[in-house]
């Protein structure tokens, strides 16, 4: 139970209902344990009162009838009121204990989900959507468990053994010594049992974050396992990953199976136990026949809570390993530190000095002594092939990744001094993998600014050049998009994406790739609109096309994450280096589309 002692906090922070909840149940066991004492005497004086009346004559046989008939309604009235007592704490026991469990499950979930916010990229790199989903709702499902039946049984148990317990052995020690004779089998059971239980538990989390990781990708790029007729492939590769997690399951299944019978022999054990040597010590007077009754009714009390234990052991052991799950994720700090308070605005002056910058998981160098500076209110272009380190530029900025080496500064300020919510505040990113919430168009664009009324929406949407796309929809700007907003084109989703953006009114812009793909008269008409908005603001546009009608003040060339390269256009075309090989190709490659055209 080592992982489950983080939960400790918990139990301290909702001591209240843990502690009612054991007056609860201690309580209800205790008018509990009180029924077969009831019962006892009533068949003792059932037996007295018929002995009475073979030997009465006839008057005393009528009274003994009548005395015996009040008392049976009393036995009863009686029994009957302890079970509604006893009921009524048991409702009172599962308002606190199973309450308590609710809401710790509430607070891990908040944690876990915040925890997941904080982490870095890299974090989201190394571990699968499906298996941080399976942490933060399975195995949370299975510490609830433990937090609430499991600990309200256990208690039960502890309880009820105890008060149970303590009246056989005021009745005779020597019968309750021979009905808990079984108890050392019954204890070995379960040691063996859970640690097969903890062993097996520990595969099929592990296989069940598996399957839903498997689910999550498929369902995510279902379009292109349609488009490429994959459905049966991946339809077979989830049938085999399910076979094993079944058989698995079956396993753990075939243990707690043979668990359940094997507590119910030792207590039809201990029963017969009872029977027999309760029923010689009937014949010595050294107890009575509802002694007998009493401790049958105590042992069959106690067949729930002792068959429940290997129940109660499976479940806190799958916690046990579920915890261990949460907390490798819990424990796992973040790469981004936000040590830094600085929280005024941005004059725009980036600098990069000498930075170099190694992806922590693959290795691969992105980023290698990049040095540049770019002043306040500038437009700059970041141009270069295919993996020359582009984008990485944008994601050390946002602070995703911290540089290997070198230092990043804005206004002369290290990018660490900077309050990290302040500054991703004042930075609109359009990333290359454009992502919209599966939410209306309305709600998307609002994002960038929730206070923003619907006219500024339609403002920024018609600088986007997609107003007329969305009017056109069945709801306009209340039309729900699907998931990652896959009801939309590329091209709408990367226009929706600008106005999301630029609608924050940042102080930094930062924008990659974002004109892939649209046309040549969108492009235009977009453009037209960034010369404007973008004129007092820094600026960095991340493409591996040349624009020619963005008014650059300076454009930086990558290749391979060096900067080799930088100028105006005019200045690198004279230069006839990297940036004119790629107007070259770009020219070419424009002038045969035209041709086909």
């Amino acid at each position: 139970m080592g992982n489950l002692r983080v939960l400790t906090k918990y139990f301290l922070k909702y001591k209240y209902h843990l502690l009612l909840g054991i007056i609860f149940v201690a309580a209800g066991n205790y008018f509990r344990a009180w029924q077969p004492q009831v019962i006892r005497e009533a068949l003792d004086f059932v037996l007295a009162q018929l002995e009475a009346y073979q030997v009465a004559d006839a008057s005393e046989q009528e009274v003994i009838m009548t005395t015996l008939k009040g008392a049976l309604f009393r036995f009863g009235g009686l029994v009957i009121l302890l079970a509604l007592t006893m009921g009524v704490f048991m409702y009172f026991m599962r308002q606190t204990i199973i309450v308590m469990s609710r809401l710790i499950e509430y607070d891990l979930r908040k944690q876990i989900y915040d925890h997941y916010q904080l982490l870095d990229k890299a974090f989201y790199r190394r571990n699968k959507t499906g298996d941080m989903m399976a942490r933060i709702v399975e195995d949370v499902n299975k510490v609830r468990m433990y937090l609430g039946p499991a600990l309200l049984y256990g208690i039960n148990l502890v309880t009820l053994f105890v008060m149970v317990i303590y009246a056989m052995l005021k009745v005779d020690v020597r019968l309750t010594l021979y009905s808990l004779l079984p108890l050392p089998i019954l204890s070995l059971s379960i040691y063996y049992v859970s640690r097969i239980i903890q062993r097996r538990s520990q595969f099929i989390q592990a296989k069940l974050s598996h399957l839903t990781a498997i689910t999550q990708e498929v369902f995510s790029g279902i379009r292109l396992v349609k488009s490429y007729t994959q459905e049966k492939a991946f339809g077979k590769h989830f049938d085999q990953e399910s076979q094993d997690y079944k058989t698995k399951s079956m396993s753990l299944a075939f243990v707690e199976a043979m668990f359940i019978p094997l507590m119910m022999v030792l207590i039809g054990l201990s029963t017969i136990l009872v029977i027999y040597v309760g029923g010689l010590q009937v014949f010595d007077d050294t107890i009575t026949t509802g002694n007998i009754a009493e401790f049958v009714i105590y042992i069959n009390m106690l067949t729930w809570p002792v068959t429940a234990i290997g129940w109660i052991a499976s479940i806190i052991q799958q916690a046990n390993v579920s915890q261990g799950r949460i907390n490798e994720f819990l424990s796992t700090p973040s790469a981004i530190r936000n040590t830094g308070t600085h929280q005024a605005d941005i004059q725009g002056k980036i600098s990069f000095d000498n930075v170099t910058f190694v992806y922590p998981d693959s290795g691969i160098k992105a980023i290698d002594q990049l040095t540049f500076t770019i002043e306040p209110g500038q437009k700059v272009a970041i141009i270069g092939k295919t993996a020359s380190g582009k984008s990485t530029v944008a994601d050390l900025l946002l602070r995703m990744f911290e540089p290997t080496e070198g230092e990043i500064r804005i206004d002369d300020l290290p990018l660490k001094d900077y309050d990290l919510a302040s500054l991703r505040s004042r930075i609109a990113y359009v990333p290359q993998d454009v992502f919209l919430f599966s939410d209306t168009i309305e709600a998307n664009v609002k994002f960038g600014q929730p206070d923003a009324d619907k006219n500024v929406i339609a403002d920024y949407t018609r600088h986007a050049s997609v107003y007329d796309d969305i009017m056109e929809l069945p709801n306009g700007f209340q039309t729900r998009i699907g998931e990652r907003g896959v009801t939309l084109s590329g091209g709408q989703k990367q226009r929706i994406s600008i106005a999301r953006a630029l609608i924050r009114h940042p102080e930094l812009v930062i924008l990659d790739d974002c004109l892939s793909a649209v046309d040549t008269h969108t492009e235009h008409t977009i453009i037209d609109f960034l010369n404007r908005e973008l004129a007092n603001k820094t600026s960095l546009i991340i493409t591996h096309r040349i624009l020619g009608m963005l008014d650059y003040d300076k454009i930086l060339v990558l290749d391979k994450g060096k900067l080799v390269e930088e100028g105006s256009h005019d200045d690198l075309l004279d230069r006839r280096g990297h940036y004119f090989e790629l107007w070259q190709q770009q020219q070419l490659a424009s002038s045969m589309a035209s041709e086909e055209g």
